[in-house]
């Protein structure tokens, strides 16, 4: 028999439980150092992982239920652009919108004394095309222009109205009137590119 174990076998039997009590102690600390910890560690990982895929795939199943309304909406937009789209002429079409309105004007009973295009005012996605116009008639002929330009298909915003050299003849009040009229045409790529390239101006 190895010497060692029979010197421990002749010790008491209190140091005996208590060498015993040790070596399980070595033990159960090894365990846990050696294989509870890791495992307790990975199985963590794995739970904080399971919670972040719980919460992404509640995200994309409330988001999946909501695909028929966000369609339903995508498609409400693409009418309402296609609305704008048909009240907002392209730069093709300005010159015959410009001369609609003279036409209106002259039906109406107009006469234009001045009709002039001012430069465009670029934005975003389009530009205002502003016209200064001066014309006399009779207020009877004024109101029936307004009211034939509000009713035209595309846009044409009429602002700056001043009633001027109002007189009587011949029973009809008569005026000359300066107003501005404005009207919107969308911007092309290119022109979008361009005004982009374009430095800001200098702050006075």
């Amino acid at each position: 028999m190895d010497p060692r174990l029979e010197k421990v076998l002749k010790l008491p039997t209190k140091q005996k439980i208590g060498i015993m009590a040790l070596i399980l102690v070595l033990e159960a600390a090894a365990l846990v150092w050696f294989l509870y910890l890791p495992r307790h560690k990975e199985l963590t990982a794995l739970r904080t992982q399971l919670t972040t895929l719980q919460g992404e795939v509640a995200e994309k199943t409330k988001i999946a239920n909501n695909l028929p309304k966000i369609k339903k909406e995508f498609d409400e937009l693409n009418v309402e652009l296609a609305r704008a789209l048909t009240e907002l002429p392209n730069s093709k079409e300005i010159p015959s919108l410009l001369t609609s309105i003279t036409s209106l004007g002259k039906n109406a009973g107009l006469d234009f004394l001045i009709f002039k295009p001012k430069p465009e005012l670029p934005k975003d996605f389009y530009a205002e095309v502003p016209v200064d116009i001066v014309i006399a008639g009779s207020y009877f002929s004024v109101a029936n222009f307004y009211a034939a330009v509000a009713n035209l298909p595309r846009i044409v915003n009429i602002t700056n109205v001043d009633f001027a050299e109002v007189k009587n003849v011949n029973n009809r009040m008569m005026t000359k009137v300066n107003c501005l009229a404005t009207t919107f045409r969308f911007l092309d790529k290119k022109e979008i590119k361009d005004d982009k390239k374009k430095p800001a101006p200098k702050k006075k």
